[in-house]
């Protein structure tokens, strides 16, 4: 039977969070360290490990099936190469930073001005669309250290928390894009991988809902009981269920994450008592 070969970051945080996903959604993968390929023990699946910025040639090549990868680094090198499911984790932006030091008032700035990145693509694009002429420093790895040395007036690199640019007496003056982790799959993908990408994607899908989504007891006296089930979202309708104690009910349903605290404060003004509420792993619809 083919197996289907998954890239994902040889290192780091989204490596991490890439590699947690598939063991979320069941498949157990024998990985030793320093390892280029794995396979699934359980699954008709093979893992590589590769350099982040390789990853789009691999799909567009198809010596890889799929890859989990940051969404700025196809915009940047990924074109053709289609997005299946955005996977919410690994955040971050892709910004343009100058020194702390500089007057910054607009984009009309960085005319003429040296901008340090290693995303030359995005930012010409961006730059094209502003009616600003930059020159373009292209740097494999830390960008930051660029206007600290005279290399360049400005960066444009990813930032999650900012704490680099701090570190380097920057300041973010610009959001060329915001990005997240995403499967994206090979234009070459054949049709019988294709089914076993489905099966990935339909349980990454419930995995997802589940950590985006919260389940909530609560006990609610009968003359509220109305008002209380009209607060809850839910999927199609909450469980209600008489509690022991004659006049109230036991009401079971389940709300976005985003939307907890919104509607805790709800119905606990329309009388809900005893509410508890518990992470879901995978909700399957």
């Amino acid at each position: 039977m083919s197996k289907l070969r998954i890239a994902v970051q040889k290192s780091g945080r989204l490596n991490e969070d890439s590699m947690k996903i598939l063991k979320d959604i069941g498949i157990s993968i024998d990985n030793g360290k320093d390892q280029l390929k794995a396979s699934s023990r359980n699954f008709p699946v093979e893992v590589f490990y590769l350099r982040n910025g390789d990853i789009p040639q691999y799909l567009k090549d198809g010596v890889v099936d799929a890859a989990i990868i940051g969404e700025n680094v196809l915009i940047e090198k990924g074109e053709g190469i289609e997005v299946t499911e955005n996977l919410g984790f690994s955040k971050c932006r892709v910004c343009i930073a100058v020194p702390k030091s500089v007057n910054y008032s607009s984009i009309k700035d960085l005319e003429g001005k040296r901008i340090a990145t290693s995303y030359p693509n995005t930012v010409q694009s961006f730059l094209d669309k502003q009616g600003v002429n930059a020159n373009l420093h292209i740097i494999n790895g830390s960008v930051e250290i660029a206007p600290n040395i005279g290399l360049a007036d400005a960066i444009c690199d990813i930032v999650s928390s900012g704490s680099t640019l701090f570190k380097n007496n920057l300041k973010e003056v610009e959001t060329i894009l915001t990005s997240e982790a995403v499967l994206a799959v090979s234009p070459v993908l054949s049709e019988d991988k294709l089914a076993i990408l489905k099966t990935i994607q339909f349980r990454i899908q419930s995995v997802l809902k589940g950590r985006n989504s919260r389940y909530i007891l609560l006990n609610a006296p009968n003359d509220k009981l109305q008002e209380i089930i009209n607060v809850l979202p839910g999927m199609k309708s909450p469980t209600v269920l008489p509690l022991a104690e004659e006049g109230w009910s036991s009401v079971h349903s389940v709300i976005s994450k985003n939307e907890f605290w919104n509607v805790i404060d709800d119905l606990k003004a329309k009388g809900a008592q005893g509410i508890l509420v518990c992470p879901i792993e995978k909700m399957v619809l």
